[in-house]
């Protein structure tokens, strides 16, 4: 019945699920009309992007309408609004929309995966998207507008702040600080009590082991290619 209807029934109870707007038509936007549908109390009413974007009527069975017209459409006083875009110009683009999405009165939904780990204390704020595998420790705080893709680790007493991108299996010790608007990496290991600054760009595989100023990029070279082919090698 998940997608499928407004009323979701579990163990007995019946359970009315909040219609939401989602704001795009990507590869974020289909993930999280999947997460909303099997795992929250949400239900997707519909898709929005800005006029000059729209290029088809429908996406994934419910309609798409320009940005400009949505509040017409679907109201904010019975729908609230996710914005699922990436980090695009360093997170600038998804903390726009969200403050149009905002400004035309909707609220600002949330989806924390069922299977992420977090502990009594922890505030969900608006626009997150937490997926599965994040392991939020006791004293950790994460901010508004925040994406935690699967499978992190967010110490103890750390503090990420809004509009942060944090990609895949990434380790945030305890203390650490990351400022708005960051964008972290696949792979980054955050030494503890470290602070990173805003609209900083940790690359994939990053090592940090000392804080960093705002607007800083912290790029490892990636790994380098042999000169010798793999049929020319000797042992493998």
């Amino acid at each position: 019945m998940c997608g499928k209807s407004r009323w979701e029934i579990s163990l007995g109870v019946v359970v009315q699920k909040q219609p939401i707007v989602v704001f795009g038509t990507g590869e974020i936007a289909e993930l999280a009309d999947f997460y909303f549908t099997h795992d929250s109390n949400y239900e997707v009413a519909a898709f929005t992007v800005d006029a000059a974007f729209v290029k088809q009527l429908e996406f994934r069975g419910r309609p798409v309408v320009a940005f400009e017209d949505i509040a017409e459409r679907f109201p904010p006083e019975r729908f609230d609004c996710f914005v699922a875009v990436s980090y695009a110009k360093i997170n600038a683009v998804r903390t726009e929309k969200v403050a149009a999405a905002r400004a035309k009165g909707y609220r600002l939904a949330s989806y924390l995966s069922s299977n992420a780990t977090v502990f009594p204390g922890f505030e969900l704020k608006e626009n997150c998207f937490i997926l599965e595998d994040n392991t939020i420790q006791p004293f950790a705080t994460v901010g508004a507008n925040v994406t935690l893709w699967s499978g992190n680790h967010i110490g103890h007493h750390s503090t990420i702040e809004d509009d942060v991108f944090i990609a895949s299996h990434i380790v945030v010790s305890g203390g650490v600080r990351i400022g708005q608007g960051s964008f972290v990496g696949v792979n980054v290991t955050i030494r503890d009590h470290v602070t990173i600054g805003n609209k900083c760009v940790l690359g994939a595989g990053a090592l940090v082991l000392e804080s960093q100023p705002d607007f800083s990029v912290v790029a490892p070279r990636g790994s380098e290619r042999s000169p010798v082919p793999s049929n020319r090698l000797r042992n493998l």
